[in-house]
């Protein structure tokens, strides 16, 4: 990979956008069916668990079958598989989404720039611009 500039390792505030805007449009995907009410922490607690089973959706269906989330493409990166195949896949989408909501294995990165996600599924978060 190269060490700046497309297709090098994105860096983390990109990605760290990109999941930003991944959770708004859950929000507001959420918001069309769930009515969120702000004075009752019941609803909002139920907003909330519908908004991160569409974040959790929207990740998984977009990234394993495009390569990237809305958000992702809005910051302009994108996944790709280091064995060079051209789809990310459901699978790998999967494992990613949960370990992105774990957190912390999302958050820590090697020299290389990539996170613990990145290496246990074979992937690479890349910049398209």
């Amino acid at each position: 990979m190269p060490e700046s500039g497309v297709g090098s390792a994105a860096s983390g505030g990109t990605r760290l956008l990109g999941l930003l805007a991944d959770l708004v449009v859950a929000a507001l995907v959420t918001a069309i069916f769930v009515h969120p009410d702000l004075q009752d922490p019941v609803a909002m607690q139920n907003f909330n668990l519908w908004s991160g089973g569409v974040w959790a959706v929207i990740s998984v269906v977009s990234a394993g079958f495009f390569g990237f989330t809305p958000g992702m493409g809005v910051v302009g990166i994108r996944v790709a598989r280091l064995d060079g195949a051209g789809l990310v896949g459901p699978l790998r989408a999967l494992v990613r989404a949960v370990l992105t909501f774990v957190i912390i294995p999302a958050a820590v990165r090697n020299a290389d720039g990539r996170s613990w996600l990145d290496r246990l599924t074979g992937t690479v978060v890349i910049r398209l611009r």
